[in-house]
């Protein structure tokens, strides 16, 4: 058993190695891993692949437990609609669009359902890692996507539930229904007692300070559920999902997290090689041309279905593409699915492969079809006829000249706007989602609704005689697409981008942006002057240090500053270190009784005296004779180590 272990370890080390080096997810490599170490391939052979498949089970429980515990039903609110009631219709019309597919292959009945239910879900950690590497993650088609994988996720428990009792082709529709509502009934009295009960029992064990024994409890939790679960005819996974779910509400949910990830990554480890071991590579390649069709129809009805549902739900412009070119593939949660239903011979071996090959295939291709999303969606709107370009809060006055175009109203988007606003400057807000156009038209501000990489959009707010471009949104290829396009629409106007990383203010200087602003940069070095203020460094060192820690990493990424930009900078940073106090003279203090001239304060102590409150009058510009009676109220300017020091002597 142990050396059965050490061998799925290490070959799943290499495999995940492997994977990394070919850019694609770590679950490849396990399952490559399983497959080598596996009966069929007899390369390095387990002694007994059965206790593995034990330890799999774990690896299962704790996957989905992990997952209830990254995932949060609040989540869901900004897409509700389209996660909570499109998912279910997109599962529906994938599993009927599995039966011509079924009929193809001829199956009988239960494993088409089969079939349609494990080909239905797609890959939340490939998506993601997707998105990930090409930047999109924070635009509304990510937000879109993670909802309905969100809700594919929480569908899986109904699917666990419903299609083991369709293993037997004689299962009757009344026993479907009680083991649903079986399940449901259990479920509901493990979410309502768990929301009350396990938060106070995870609480009361943090607060005993055992690290040991909250990790315990956390594993109690996760394994103990899923065997209460187990215990009443429903996956121990299932349980731990939910389980999960609650214990995701929770304050200690981060903690419960950080401390079962390395122990459900590696037993995740275990799972998905055991999956692979169960694949005979012998057998795939008798199946190539089911396999090739299998994968072909199901990318292509998916990617259809996908794109169908959030057009139905009003999503436009780039959301449907982007839907149905991520989410095309099958998940690895259909692994475990697959699993259930091999073991309890509702599929037979040759199904099962044929999952598990197109699973593993259209994972190996999301990245490079999801990366088509920018190219293909920028050809079709150049070839399709414009549509009118909603405007907010724009009247139908002369069109502005000289404006700020702020593409994206998110955060800081809105923040800018504000600002302007305030300002009385004119501005145009870009922005494509719903939740954030409705917050926009309540604060007045004058906006375009769209995709601000799309020409015509651009061209609605202006952008010929825009003064400004501020790109504030952190998806590179969304700012890129619309410097490209700002500059062909107006060579003059000076443009300022968001970037997330080195590589990104490289590429924005290779295409000659004005300026390009750092965020995180800009925090540490706020946090790094916070630091050095508390250490009572100088106020000179200070803006010394931080415009040079500035000025060399925006040259190191290969963004221009300017002279104006670098100026305001340091004097925002040294805005930022003078400290403005109000003092009291305390009768008795070496201050007291004196004028400012004989105290002296700008030489003895570095400050300067610009109010002064004596007998409930407000003097603004007190001079040199001003006394400094006991009493008397002042304002006090300087560095916060000079004043602390005035306060010391007027106390």
């Amino acid at each position: 058993m142990a050396e059965d272990v050490f061998i799925v370890i290490v070959a799943g080390f290499v495999g995940g190695v492997l994977a990394r080096l070919a850019r694609q997810p770590l679950v490849l490599g396990y399952l490559v891993a399983g497959i080598l170490v596996g009966p069929h391939a007899g390369i390095v052979t387990v002694g007994d692949p059965a206790n593995l498949e034990r330890l799999a089970e774990i690896g299962a429980t704790l996957l989905l437990f992990g997952l209830g515990l990254e995932l949060s039903l609040k989540d869901l609110a900004p897409v509700r609609r389209v996660a909570i009631l499109g998912t279910p219709i997109q599962i529906a019309l994938t599993m009927l669009a599995a039966v011509p597919l079924g009929f193809w292959l001829n199956l009988p009945w239960t494993q088409t359902v089969w079939l349609g239910a494990l080909v239905s879900l797609s890959s939340t950690l490939v998506v993601l890692k997707a998105l990930q590497s090409q930047g999109r993650i924070g635009t509304l088609s990510s937000r879109v996507m993670l909802g309905m994988l969100v809700a594919q996720d929480l569908a899986f428990i109904p699917l666990m539930v419903v299609l083991p009792r369709l293993g037997s082709g004689d299962a009757a529709v009344g026993e479907v229904a009680a083991a649903v509502l079986k399940a449901a009934a259990l479920l509901a009295v493990i979410f309502v007692a768990g929301t009350r009960l396990l938060p106070r029992l995870v609480g009361w064990v943090a607060r005993s300070g055992s690290r040991e024994l909250f990790l315990l409890v956390t594993m109690g939790l996760a394994l103990g559920i899923g065997y209460l679960t187990h215990t009443f005819g429903i996956s121990s996974a299932v349980g731990a999902f939910v389980a999960g779910l609650v214990l995701s509400e929770s304050d200690y949910s981060h903690q419960a997290l950080s401390d079962i990830i390395p122990l459900r990554d590696v037993f995740s480890l275990l799972f998905f090689a055991s999956v692979g071991m169960l694949l005979d590579p012998s057998q795939v390649l008798g199946q190539w041309q089911a396999v090739t069709v299998v994968v072909l129809s199901v990318g292509v009805t998916k990617g259809l279905v996908f794109g169908g549902v959030t057009r139905a739900f009003g999503y436009r412009n780039v959301v449907p593409l982007a839907s149905a070119l991520a989410l095309f593939g099958v998940g690895e949660f259909s692994f475990v699915l697959a699993r259930t239903g091999f073991a309890a011979g509702a599929i037979p071996a040759s199904l099962y492969a044929l999952v598990l090959n197109t699973a593993v295939i259209t994972m190996v291709l999301t990245p490079v079809v999801s990366g088509l999303t920018t190219p293909v969606y920028s050809w079709w709107t150049r070839r399709r006829a414009r549509e009118p370009v909603q405007t907010i809060n724009l009247s139908g006055a002369a069109p502005l000249a000289g404006h700020i175009v702020v593409a994206g109203g998110g955060r800081v988007g809105c923040r800018v706007a504000e600002v302007l606003q305030g300002l009385d400057l004119p501005f145009i807000l870009i922005e494509l989602d719903h939740r954030r156009i409705d917050h926009a038209r309540a604060r007045g501000f004058p906006t375009v609704f769209g995709d601000a990489a799309q020409e015509p959009v651009l061209e609605a707010a202006g952008i010929a005689r825009a003064r400004l471009v501020l790109i504030t949104t952190p998806v590179l290829g969304v700012s890129k697409a619309v410097v490209d396009h700002a500059r062909r629409l107006n060579p003059n106007v000076d443009i300022v981008v968001r970037a997330e990383s080195a590589e990104a203010m490289a590429l924005f200087r290779e295409i000659g942006v004005a300026e390009v602003v750092q965020p995180e940069l800009e925090a540490s070095l706020e946090m790094t002057r916070q630091a050095l203020v508390h250490l009572r460094m100088s106020a000179l060192d200070i803006v010394s240090l931080t415009d040079r820690l500035r000025a060399d990493h925006y040259a190191a990424g290969g963004a221009p500053v300017s002279s104006e930009v670098s100026t305001a900078a340091t004097l925002g940073a040294a805005a930022r270190l003078l400290d403005l106090r109000w003092v009291r003279i305390a009768d008795g203090s070496l201050l007291a009784g004196r004028t400012i001239g004989e105290a002296d304060v700008r030489t003895w102590l570095g400050v300067t005296l610009v109010g002064i409150v004596c007998d409930g009058r407000f003097n603004p510009g007190p001079g040199p004779d001003q006394v400094l009676h006991a009493g008397a109220i002042v304002a006090v300017v300087g560095d916060r180590a000079h004043v602390d020091r005035f306060e010391v002597a007027a106390g």
